[in-house]
Parts: C-alpha cells; sequence; structure tokens
C-alpha cells in the first residue's frame, strides 16, 4: 500500500496523527480554542512535540482547559503547576495561562463565544494558502499582527504574532497544508 503524501514536519507516531487528524481542522468548540491558546503560549522556545508529547498532563494539570475553573486558580494551584513534572514548569508560562482564563472569559462575556471573536480575523473562513515547500510558509502575516496586537490590548500573554500564526495553523483558520499534501484537499 502506498504511503500517503504529507506535510514533511511530522515524525513520529503521535506527530504524524496530530498532522492527519487535528492540524488544520477549523476548531470552533471554545474549550478547545483556550487549550490551544495556552498550549501555544507553552510552546514558546519549545519544540511543538515537547508540548504535543505533554499534552494529556496538561489537560489533567489544567481541569481539561476549563477557563472557568482556571481562571480561578490561586497560589496554591500555582505552586502544585510549578511542581508538576507533567508540563512545563516555567513560572511566567504558567501564570500566562491563569491571566489568559481571565482575558478569554471577558472576550466570551463581550463576543457571545471565544469563537465569534477568534475567527472575525478571518471574516469566519479558513485562509486556503498554496504553499509548495515549507520555505514557503510564513511564521507571521499581517492577520496574526493584528490577533496579536489585539489580544495584549484585551489582557492575553505569550500571543506574538509567531504564536498567533502557530495557533491558526492548529485551529484551521489558515490552511497551510502544502498542495503535495493529502489534507490539503480534505481542508480546503
Amino acid at each position: 500500500m502506498k504511503e500517503k503524501s504529507r506535510c514533511p514536519w511530522p515524525k513520529g507516531d503521535l506527530y504524524i496523527q496530530y498532522h492527519d487528524l487535528e492540524w488544520g481542522v477549523p476548531l470552533h468548540d471554545d474549550r478547545a480554542l483556550f487549550e490551544s491558546i495556552v498550549l501555544d503560549g507553552a510552546q514558546a522556545g519549545l519544540s511543538w512535540s515537547t508540548i504535543l508529547n505533554k499534552r494529556e498532563n496538561y489537560r489533567a494539570a489544567f481541569d481539561n482547559f476549563d477557563a472557568e475553573k482556571v481562571a480561578r486558580y490561586g497560589k496554591r494551584k500555582r505552586v502544585a503547576l510549578l511542581a508538576d513534572a507533567g508540563i512545563v514548569r516555567n513560572r511566567l508560562k504558567i501564570d500566562s495561562a491563569i491571566d489568559n482564563a481571565k482575558a478569554f472569559l471577558a472576550v466570551q462575556e463581550q463576543f457571545g463565544t471565544f469563537d465569534n471573536y477568534i475567527w472575525g480575523f478571518v471574516d469566519g473562513r479558513p485562509i486556503q494558502n498554496r504553499w509548495k515547500e515549507m520555505s514557503q510558509v510564513p511564521a507571521r502575516t499581517p492577520v496574526s499582527d493584528a490577533m496579536s496586537k489585539d489580544l495584549k490590548r484585551r489582557g492575553f500573554r505569550f500571543v506574538g504574532s509567531t504564536i498567533c500564526y502557530a495557533f491558526m495553523q492548529a485551529a484551521g483558520m489558515v490552511n497551510d497544508h502544502l498542495v503535495s499534501c493529502f489534507r490539503y484537499k480534505e481542508l480546503r
């Protein structure tokens, strides 16, 4: 049986499964969007495979990314998270996840859902790119610049333009699968 043609970046079973089933699929569930924002921020300075390998630990540690619960975390929970070897034990990243939960809830209050707000940056439809080589895929765009600026204005942290673009890719706001990848046509 012929192997499917896919983007060249996923290496290893977990990464391939993530690429084939999740990456670039339009995401409209607020809990999953909050998870993605937190995990993309946690990834800053690290490889995505590091975070992907810790994702189940993150889900357990952060109450399955229930933003209302995370927003209420106090000093005791912060200390427990800093001691949790199953996640990235970085005080700034842990504090940002809690602050981002509060900002996330404020966005939900204003827009009804975080989904309504975040998908507004792409007029509610995924941007369909046509990259032939990985070298063509940008690290940031004017849309991710605008998203980053607005998220920061609303109190989010670890949401620089590059992180926002990675979030857009993961959440399916852009189709950045290479045109030769079997997922490209499936997500068009």
